[in-house]
């Protein structure tokens, strides 16, 4: 259960109607599994001791008294089992009959959940179940009743709800995991309603749920069970088995920690408070085996990765034509140096004017060549601005920059920041200028991922008047180009892929320190700051879920275990925390720019945070993994 985690499971056991000795030995086997494999809340179909389709027989007294002794059976010898059992049975109580969930832990009945929602033909049998109503069971008290609630002892923040059947439709305000035993015949289609609506329930209510249809021991007299089986967190499908696939047991691992951050966030009023039962759950490292996404922002479907590529491009474009109309812009600029983020914005513009059906000439496209230009990026840059028809100028700084130097003093053979960020506050005065010339705006090229990192020069590369790739990460930027260049490959020309290509294909740099002896780029961002793939994993982790350091290590292993050692992970990750705290003064003052994913860093609408905050708690945190 560290981290926030712990693992559930739904069960489909081979049950016989109304043979609850048969029934009792079939759960107490798949109880004794899931503890096995390190489960710790495990929850059986809808009165899973007898069965569902019972019918009359649920007025029986052998029945009704054999679920009980049943259920006796089944504490006693789970006694050992940490592990917190949901057990569907009939009860009765009070000359009345509820149909029933156990809530059972290490040889005790903790409480019963009870039915409210009753199907018509249920009606037949059961009684509505009451909030909470006193029972005595085996010389001890409890409680039955729809508004019990338990909690881990490990885990403060999950409160788990039990509701059977229909009465999991119900939006569980005040429970971040619900269990769900499930009574429902098979149809055609079923399966595929069953998911949508459970992902969209559990995104609602921001909880996680864990369903278990009955399967094919029940009754096939007028209708067939399939045994469907689901896990899903907050929207998110973690595990499901599909009606009649087999298997007796789908499990994965519950996340307590992203469901409390995720309803902090949704800024809910606040539900009545529901006394809870603390469960003496021993902390434990929760093996992980539910999917944990690698490059969160990019879907991993090539299909949908198209799609989400072309509604980005539409997005940015759609921002910037407003801005375009709304400034009465002449022109709009933007310096040009050959790498992704310049490209991509390039490309943004260019749709913006076409859209507005406006000459391409309008774009005028900067390349500010200066110490540490390469061939390369100039040329790429040159053949992408001339097949795109763009204005495209060519503003030698090196002469300007060196005139800078000896104005400030300072030698140009100590190639230290003076000496890069002189020639990045330069190009930025250069296009700012144009722009104010022409009756233009500049517009910014930084991404998300550099924002993160403060890998900006303060009022260089940092500022601008419309900033169209502000909230993309670097690396879906090499997505949203090489769906560019398809297309344009698609279209016919091969000239503009082939720079997009190329551009992809050069290694990320700002170009500010010469260029090795062979003409390559010799200042590599990634060598430098790290792996733009682990800091956009860190970034979307903590800024979504607000996860801790030792939170962040532990899944990127998980996903990322298999390209980076650990101590890499480690690495990158205090130098993504330091930099993230400490350069938060050039987000502060941000330019405008389109959203386009729920998380980004604008001051305004995103992320809130003070230039001065102490970064101690998470360094400190990061040093004892």
């Amino acid at each position: 259960m560290k981290n926030g985690f712990i693992k559930v499971a739904a069960a489909t056991p081979a049950i016989k109607i109304a043979d609850v000795t048969s029934n009792t030995a079939e759960l107490v086997r798949l109880a004794k599994d899931a503890h096995a494999r390190g489960v710790r809340v495990l929850v059986y179909p809808e009165l899973a001791l007898t069965g569902a389709t019972c019918g009359d027989l649920f007025s029986s007294t052998p029945l009704l008294l054999g679920a009980k002794e049943a259920l006796k059976r089944f504490l006693e010898e789970t006694r050992e089992l940490e592990l917190l059992s949901v057990v569907g049975l009939p009860w009765e109580e009070n000359a009345a009959v509820y149909n029933c969930a156990a809530v059972c832990f290490k040889g005790k009945l903790l409480g019963l959940a009870a039915k409210k929602a009753l199907r018509a033909d249920e009606q037949r049998y059961f009684a509505p179940a009451p909030r909470r109503l006193s029972i005595r069971f085996d010389d001890a008290s409890g409680e039955l009743g729809t508004d019990l609630r338990f909690t881990p002892s490990p885990l403060p923040s999950l409160r788990i709800a039990v509701a059977i059947g229909a009465d999991g439709g119900q939006a569980i305000e005040d429970a971040e995991l619900i269990c769900n035993p499930v009574y429902e015949p098979e149809t055609v289609g079923a399966d595929a309603r069953r998911l949508a609506t459970w992902q969209a329930r559990s995104a609602d209510a921001a909880t996680a749920c864990v369903v278990s249809y009955s399967g094919m021991g029940e009754s096939t007299t007028d209708s067939v069970c399939g045994g469907q089986r689901l896990i899903a967190e907050n929207g998110a499908l973690l595990a499901s088995a599909a009606p009649f696939s087999g298997g007796d047991l789908l499990i994965s691992e519950i996340d307590a920690e992203l469901l409390a951050h995720a309803r902090r966030t949704r800024r809910r009023t606040s539900c009545e408070a529901v006394e809870r039962l603390s469960v003496p759950f021993t902390a434990t490292e929760t093996e992980l085996t539910r999917p944990i996404d690698a490059h969160p922002f990019i879907p991993a479907d090539p299909a949908a990765r198209a799609r989400h590529c072309e509604q980005i491009l539409t997005l940015q474009a759609a921002g910037l034509q407003a801005r375009i109309e709304r400034a009465y812009a002449k022109k709009i600029v933007v310096g040009i140096s050959g790498g992704l983020d310049s490209t991509l914005a390039l490309l943004v513009m260019v749709r913006a004017m076409d859209a507005l059906k406006r000459p391409r000439t309008d774009v005028i496209a900067v390349t500010m060549p200066c110490f540490g230009t390469t061939v390369r990026t100039k040329s790429n840059a040159t053949v992408l601005c001339e097949e795109l028809g763009v204005d495209f100028r060519c503003v030698d700084i090196f002469d300007a920059v060196n005139q800078h130097f000896k104005d400030i003093g300072h030698d140009p053979a100590v190639r230290d920041v003076t000496y890069e960020n002189a020639q990045a506050r330069e190009r930025t005065q250069v296009l700012m200028d144009i722009a104010n010339d022409c009756g233009g705006m500049v517009i910014g090229t930084g991404d998300l991922s550099e924002l993160a990192l403060g890998w900006a020069t303060y009022n260089g590369d940092h500022m601008s008047m419309y900033g169209v790739n502000a909230n993309l990460p670097k690396t879906l930027i090499r997505h949203v180009v090489a769906h560019s260049a398809n297309a344009y490959r698609e279209n016919g020309n091969e000239k503009i892929a082939a720079a997009l290509l190329d551009i992809l294909d050069t290694p990320v740099s700002p170009e500010l320190l010469p260029a090795e002896t062979d003409g390559s780029i010799a200042q590599k961002t990634e060598d430098l700051v790290g792996p733009y793939e682990l800091h956009d994993f860190y970034l979307y982790y903590m800024l979504r879920y607000g996860f801790s350091p030792a939170k962040l290590y532990r899944l990127a292993k998980h996903a990322l275990g298999d390209s980076y050692d650990e101590e890499t992970l480690k690495k990158w990750l205090k130098t993504f925390l330091r930099r993230f705290f400490t350069q938060q003064f050039k987000r502060s003052c941000l330019p405008d720019g389109p959203a386009v994913f729920e998380i980004g860093l604008s001051p305004r609408t995103s992320w809130h945070m003070p230039s001065d905050a102490s970064s101690a708690l998470w360094l400190a945190e990061a040093e004892t993994i």
